[in-house]
């Protein structure tokens, strides 16, 4: 009877996949895609658990366990590089991660499509300019010689601020060149939503007298609420990413205190000390705090009756 049920289950899948064939063949590059570059690529994790010499090999290489963790909790450095990406991340969290709600709200109130579209576009820009770029920029507006802002500064108050040095001010310039490349960017996938609110909701609210502030609290937030749930779950997931090239070109040798992050410190050991086990594991540590905590997060946001991510 067992045979009978594998048999026929078997038979209807091969039929569904003559039925459905070139949909099947659609996704096949997607699914070649993930299998050789991300999943194929995951085997070297095994490098965080080996004292790996390029002269012996991958396979020949010396199996150390969880030595490279060990010595990495037990580095000096790793309170500075977890205090460094906590702080930018609870900052990104605060000030980026709420911004692209605010302007995709503020677009879906302007009725004119043409100032509507202009302004979209023009927010949109600067994500797809690259970060040396938005790095050279800060440099020229920031720095003490002959930058604009500080001439501005001198000529009305006498004095220069080192932004670009100064440990005090590297922070708040990484947030605010992620808001100014990013954030326009960021309100696409809420534009998306707040384009499925249905209309009849509005014109009830106003039959019911409630005023553009309370349609906007009562119907629009409620409708994007729960990609907001999704889009901060992944967030969550990503605590300890902060991204390398904007931190490494704006890291210099006076703010390096703060500026040293989870991303950098793996550069550094793997690529100019050529610390590749040490390294990998470093980043394998990262990876295993972001998954538990997506799903840390998934199961709070379905606790507390939102949608989850799955």
């Amino acid at each position: 009877m067992r045979e009978q049920n594998k048999d026929s289950a078997m038979s209807r899948f091969l039929k569904r996949l003559k039925r459905d064939k070139w949909m099947y063949i659609l996704l096949l590059p997607g699914l070649l895609y993930f299998a050789i570059f991300k999943y194929v690529p995951m085997w070297g994790v095994l490098l965080a658990f080996k004292n790996y010499q390029p002269f012996t090999g991958f396979m020949n290489s010396e199996w150390v366990g969880l030595d490279h963790f060990r010595d990495f909790f037990q580095n000096p450095d790793f309170p500075r590089l977890l205090r460094n990406t906590l702080l930018l991340s609870f900052y990104n969290l605060v000030f980026f991660f709420p911004a692209p709600i605010v302007i995709a709200l503020m677009l879906n109130e302007i009725r004119k499509d043409f100032y509507k579209r202009t302004i979209q576009t023009l927010i949109y820009v600067p994500h797809f300019i690259s970060m040396v770029i938005v790095a050279s920029i800060s440099y020229v507006f920031l720095t003490t010689e002959g930058g604009i802002v500080n001439s501005l500064l001198e000529q009305y108050t006498g004095q220069k601020i080192d932004f670009l040095s100064n440990p005090d001010w590297f922070r708040p310039l990484i947030i605010l060149q992620t808001m100014w490349k990013e954030c326009g960017w960021g309100t696409i996938i809420f534009l998306a939503a707040l384009a499925g609110v249905d209309t009849e909701q509005y014109e009830a609210a106003i039959v019911d007298g409630a005023n553009r502030w309370r349609q906007m609290w009562h119907i629009t937030l409620p409708s994007v609420r729960s990609t907001i749930i999704i889009l901060l779950i992944l967030r969550v997931g990503d605590v300890l990413e902060n991204g390398f090239e904007q931190i490494y070109l704006m890291t210099n040798a006076l703010n390096r205190e703060v500026a040293d992050v989870f991303d950098t410190y793996v550069y550094m050991m793997g690529i100019t000390q050529g610390a590749f086990s040490y390294s990998t594991a470093v980043g394998l540590f990262k990876s295993i705090v972001g998954v538990i905590l997506v799903f840390t997060s998934n199961y709070l946001a379905k606790k507390f009756g939102q949608s989850g991510i799955y």
